[in-house]
């Protein structure tokens, strides 16, 4: 292959590379914000309805395992659903391959062709690319997809549940630690805090606005506590 078309190991990592790790960490802030969020919302709306302490802590575990169940088994069958495509493309790229490999060299010259290349040179990059690995070529400038490099279902699965897990952990946390008079309070307040952090963090990984961003999560946790916490006081009944 023309080593102007390899990439330098001393350059940053492909654009592909650096999405899909952005993504993974934006999917895990913003399940830690759905544990901070759901779980602290069903507890205070629990202590609304005058709930004993032991009540508003085993509804706060409740919703801790559940939740995390939850995400995790959705993540689970979202990803294994994704793979299975995943799968079926390169399938289909390989039969395509075995059946007409110089059509196939024609039709990945004329994608890069459309993506601005002149044709002797789009034809040249695909000859190329096409003796070095011809299905890594066309999963590439096709689907955006590595063949060594799939989504594992296991892995997002496990990392769904463990960000809500750590994100539920918080409200706990506070109601544990807080005296009993004080609980609903110490959940709103950690609650709040933890919003704000998560905010600021994906504005850093969205590169966007922080204010902005935070207040999106802040209103929406403020209002989502708010509500429970109307719903028990008006039609709770309490736990002891």
């Amino acid at each position: 292959m023309d080593p102007a078309l390899q990439r330098r190991p001393d350059l940053p990592p492909p654009v592909e590379s650096m999405t899909s790790k952005l993504n993974w960490l934006r999917a895990g802030v913003l399940g830690a914000n759905d544990g901070i969020v759901s779980t602290s919302a069903l507890m205070v709306g629990v202590a609304g309805a005058g709930t004993a302490v032991t009540g508003i802590l085993t509804a706060g575990v409740a919703a801790l395992v559940a939740g995390a169940f939850s995400m995790g088994v959705g993540e689970y069958v979202s990803v294994s659903s994704q793979r299975d495509s995943e799968r079926a493309a390169i399938r289909r790229e390989r039969a395509l391959l075995r059946a007409n490999p110089d059509g196939q060299i024609d039709q990945l010259a004329h994608m890069y062709e459309e993506r601005g290349l002149a044709p002797g040179t789009a034809h040249r990059v695909a000859v190329e690319l096409t003796q070095a690995d011809p299905l890594r070529a066309h999963l590439d400038v096709e689907y955006k997809l590595d063949p060594d490099d799939l989504n594992n279902p296991w892995a997002a699965a496990g990392a769904s549940a463990l960000a809500f897990s750590l994100g539920s952990l918080i409200p706990l946390l506070a109601a544990l630690l807080a005296p009993a008079s004080w609980m609903p309070w110490s959940i709103v307040a950690a609650t709040v805090t933890a919003l704000l952090l998560t905010g600021i963090v994906s504005a850093r990984i969205g590169a966007s606005s922080k204010r902005a961003a935070t207040l999106r999560v802040l209103i929406g946790g403020v209002v989502a506590l708010a509500a429970t916490w109307l719903i028990g006081s008006l039609l709770g009944t309490p736990v002891h």
